[in-house]
């Protein structure tokens, strides 16, 4: 799969060359891959990245994030090499708030590290809270169960859009919940990136999951992993659940999912 580079869009993300290798180069995870994820103005971009089991889809976002470096490889943000001081926030399919804090200061972590006073940060996190249906909840503990599964992942949808609002790294964040609150926070992270206009970078396993969501899909093959297939999907920018009706929904779906089989065909691996 070659990546075209856009001259006249902004790259937001690039990873060049990357390799990985945790046995001094005898086996490799990861091998000459490439991304190019393109800022386009006033709609962000929602990618999907789906793949083989071990395709190492998640150590794809530890990478951007800046919690892991490649065994090889460049990894870019806003077209300036990735290094020690940034990051970028990233939401696990594991429950990451700090049970000793309540639902305000874990969204207002990332304010506190930068040194912003109390009185605006709160404000700041207040407001997010809002935005993800959270309000009323703010004094309580972020831990389980005092707060429900969608609940926890939205108070680090909240924290990490503060931190850093034009970039969004999700791992499977939803890949626990049952499936009404699944479908819920479905319809509420469309809602935010409509809002936001952000970057996403979201991994799943579920392909439906993935088409509603997505605006483009990249898939990985088996190990050593690169990208083989990148699908548009040329839905409506503004998503419903009702679109899930559409048939050019369901066509997509069944077509990325033929996609997913063929991969795992000719490359193996399972996915």
């Amino acid at each position: 799969m070659q990546q075209v580079d856009n001259p006249n869009h902004q790259n937001v993300i690039e990873l060049k060359g990357i390799g990985q290798s945790y046995d001094g180069g005898q086996n490799w995870i990861i091998k000459d891959l490439n991304l190019i994820i393109e800022d386009k103005p006033n709609q962000g971009q929602f990618v999907v990245i789906l793949g083989m089991s071990g395709a190492g889809k998640s150590t794809l976002l530890r990478y951007i994030s800046g919690l892991q470096k490649p065994t090889e490889g460049q990894v870019f943000v806003n077209g300036k090499e990735l290094d020690k001081d940034t990051r970028v926030s990233m939401v696990f399919q594991q429950y990451s708030s700090l049970p000793w804090k309540t639902v305000l200061e874990n969204v207002a972590l990332s304010l506190e590290f930068k040194g912003i006073g109390r009185k605006e940060r709160e404000e700041k996190a207040m407001e997010m809270i809002k935005l993800v249906g959270l309000e009323g909840h703010q004094h309580k503990y972020a831990i389980y169960p005092t707060l429900s599964g969608g609940q926890l992942q939205r108070v680090a949808i909240a924290r990490s859009l503060l931190a850093n609002p034009e970039i969004l790294l999700m791992d499977e964040p939803f890949g626990a919940l049952d499936i009404k609150t699944r479908l819920q926070m479905q319809d509420l992270l469309t809602k935010l990136w409509d809002q936001f206009q952000s970057t996403i970078i979201f991994v799943t396993h579920d392909i439906s999951e993935a088409v509603y969501l997505a605006d483009d899909i990249y898939i990985m093959k088996a190990p050593p992993s690169k990208f083989v297939e990148h699908i548009n999907i040329d839905l409506p920018l503004k998503r419903s659940r009702e679109m899930k009706r559409d048939q050019r929904y369901t066509e997509l779906v069944h077509f990325v999912e033929d996609t997913m089989m063929n991969v795992a065909s000719t490359h193996g691996g399972s996915f």
